[in-house]
């Protein structure tokens, strides 16, 4: 078990070294990107990720505190389905109502990976980046295309 402390540390370097190797990553449109907080450009939209002691997960989170607006924007999703799942080469899990860690609502598309992983291993390190990297090109390459769509929600 960790302490607090040391599991903030572990997870921070975690980033910070997936940070450094996705930097020799140029976006679809060939621009310097801070994939660990990618910007989308609108608000209350996010392409997150996230690791623990047991498992990673990728997601599209919507969070806007309007309802109506927060599922028309899950809706927007919904038509560029096929483009975004023919970008990310999968299926991921749609949720239209989905409750964060702090339980306020959002929607969320999401994916895990499909095995136990630790962001507390240092040895399952490469397992999470390649998880990770791969889909959040993807995510770019979907959102360079995508994201004139989403205009009306900036």
């Amino acid at each position: 078990m960790y302490t607090r402390e040391e599991a903030k540390r572990i997870k921070e370097e975690f980033w910070t070294r997936f940070g450094q190797f996705m930097a020799l990553s140029t976006s679809e449109e060939g621009t310097k990107v801070n994939w660990i907080n990618y910007k989308t450009g609108v608000k209350h939209l996010y392409f997150r990720m996230d690791a623990d002691n047991k498992t990673a997960q990728i997601y599209i989170e919507i969070s806007h505190p309007d309802a109506g607006i927060r599922e028309l924007m899950y809706d927007q999703f919904v038509e560029y389905r096929l483009l975004l799942e023919d970008s990310l080469g999968e299926t991921w899990e749609w949720d239209p109502v989905y409750y964060d860690d702090n339980q306020r609502k959002t929607a969320r598309i999401s994916l895990s990976i499909n095995r136990k992983t630790s962001i507390f291993k240092q040895e399952d390190w490469p397992d999470l980046i390649s998880f990770f990297k791969p889909r959040l090109l993807a995510l770019d390459s979907f959102w360079s295309t995508a994201k004139y769509a989403f205009e009306i929600f900036k």
